[in-house]
């Protein structure tokens, strides 16, 4: 057999190379690419555009916290190149979205991003930090304020379907359920195959009482994107039940003593009025809710009578269509009721979120 020789081995020039890398990352071989470049670094260690390509690879690959760490070297070299900042704040934002610490550190870059943007006059990166600072801020449930990020997107570019699908999405997490109608109605017309327009337009349906839209709307939003919709693990009325009595009796016996005279339920959905007593409202789309005043604040002048009893009422369709599994479901009644618990106990969200019942 004759020696193998490597393209990436000639020519040696970085710029040549670097566009070697990006040939094989558009035609998607990402292990090809990641080869080159790793070579390349080898020689150039702080090259600050084959840092980059690093990152992007390895997002591409799955491989988050590497590419996460690669950002952050490269960022090193380049704070302020505003590709990279803004790869960087995709991958926090976009492929860690789970982790409110990634999301929030997403956000910190976004507001450097759009300041740098602004004073580079670069519109097109100044719209894209602001349409994924609208997209974080609404993960991190500060949907208010993302209304405000989206809506200054839609200023520099009015017709982007991103940016008005993430817009409807924080009108339906204010609850404003007419407009949130009307913006995702809107998106179809310019998006007919736009499936999460589909699944909301679901939601907003059984809110109303109407199951044949809404049947009809999920169903168009799973044949669209199966992987993102699944069909909601359906887990029957007196299974739920027993999921949530056999969540109660694995609290910590401490715990338990605090859900003396405190009202367990299970309903479809939440009522507008359990949404909308809070300000801001709370998302259409939560787990579980606790009603009431915590442990410490429900003794009243009639001598530690508490008037209003307190109540944790679970939400059996979100749940399910929270969980990909019954393993999951069942796991995540337990989050729940531990969350509404802590609630009880005087808990805010910040210290259930430490807590990881966020």
């Amino acid at each position: 057999m004759g020696k193998r020789t490597s393209k990436w081995a000639a020519p040696s020039d970085a710029e040549v190379r670097l566009d070697e890398v990006a040939a094989a990352f558009e035609e998607g071989s990402f292990e090809e690419a990641l080869a080159g470049v790793e070579a390349l670094l080898a020689e150039a260690p702080g090259l600050a555009e084959a840092l980059h390509w690093r990152a992007a690879i390895l997002a591409e690959l799955g491989r988050i916290e590497e590419s996460l760490e690669a950002y952050a070297r490269a960022l090193k070299e380049a704070p302020e190149d505003l590709e990279l900042l803004f790869g960087a704040a995709e991958c926090l934002v976009g492929r860690a979205g789970d982790d409110r610490e990634a999301v929030e550190e997403g956000l910190t870059l976004c507001s450097r991003g759009k300041k740098l943007a602004q004073r580079a006059g670069d519109v097109e990166l100044l719209f894209e930090f602001l349409l994924l600072e609208g997209t974080g801020l609404n993960q991190v449930g500060e949907c208010a304020r993302a209304m405000a990020s989206l809506e200054a997107a839609l200023g520099h570019v009015p017709k982007s379907v991103e940016a008005r699908l993430e817009r409807a999405i924080s009108l339906f997490e204010l609850c404003r359920f007419p407009e949130a109608q009307a913006a995702f109605e809107e998106v179809l017309k310019d998006a007919a195959d736009e499936p999460w327009a589909h699944h909301y337009l679901g939601l907003l349906a059984e809110r109303r009482g109407d199951g044949k839209e809404a049947r009809k709307r999920f169903g168009k939003a799973q044949a669209l994107a199966p992987e993102e919709f699944p069909p909601p693990v359906e887990l029957g009325e007196e299974a739920f039940d027993k999921a949530v009595e056999d969540a109660v009796k694995a609290l910590p016996g401490h715990v338990k003593e605090y859900l003396d005279n405190v009202t367990i339920a299970v309903e479809e959905i939440p009522k507008d009025e359990d949404l909308l007593g809070e300000s801001p409202p709370l998302s259409p789309c939560i787990l579980g809710v606790f009603r009431g005043s915590p442990v410490g604040e429900r003794n009243s002048i009639l001598g530690g009578f508490d008037p209003y009893p307190a109540s944790i009422v679970l939400y059996q369709k979100n749940l399910e269509r929270f969980a990909k599994t019954r393993e999951e479901l069942i796991e995540q009644i337990g989050i729940t009721v531990m969350h509404e618990v802590g609630h009880l106990m005087g808990l805010d969200e910040d210290d259930l979120w430490q807590r990881g019942l966020d």
